[in-house]
């Protein structure tokens, strides 16, 4: 089966990243980004080993994003960022297939242990089942 695994962030995350820290979200030092890089690359190298990976990206920060809606005339509306209720944004993703939700749980335990600066607020990381559509 098929799995869209989602590390979720905020703009204040990428922007700690970039140097710009914030209360949760100290600076990463070059060291902090490498070793970050270095596990998720890890990860990605194990599940092409294994042929469990279909697709992952990291996306670019929140700020370059955009929302297009349907306005009530029909005409799009436009407004920057992905952000609705919440600042918690999708930062990554991986579409993996897996055989059993304990695997691909086992995936995605192994991505929240990413290395992280001292200070930082973990990451939570989602699990969605890819829905194949009704049985033929």
């Amino acid at each position: 089966m098929k799995y869209l695994v989602m590390i979720q962030g905020t703009q204040a995350s990428y922007d700690a990243m970039e140097g710009r820290p914030s209360p949760g979200n100290p600076v990463w030092s070059e060291a902090d980004l490498a070793a970050m890089f270095a596990h998720m690359g890890a990860i990605n190298d194990d599940l092409a080993e294994t042929g469990e990976l279909v697709d992952g990206n990291g996306l670019a920060a929140p700020a370059q994003s955009r929302t297009v809606l349907a306005g009530p005339d029909g005409k799009p509306v436009i407004t920057d960022g992905p952000y609705g209720e919440t600042k918690e944004v999708l930062a990554g993703y991986w579409v993996v297939d897996c055989a059993s939700l304990e695997r691909v749980t086992e995936i995605a335990a192994r991505v929240v242990a990413c290395p992280e600066p001292e200070g930082s607020t973990p990451s939570p990381v989602v699990i969605r089942p890819i829905d194949s559509g009704p049985e033929a």
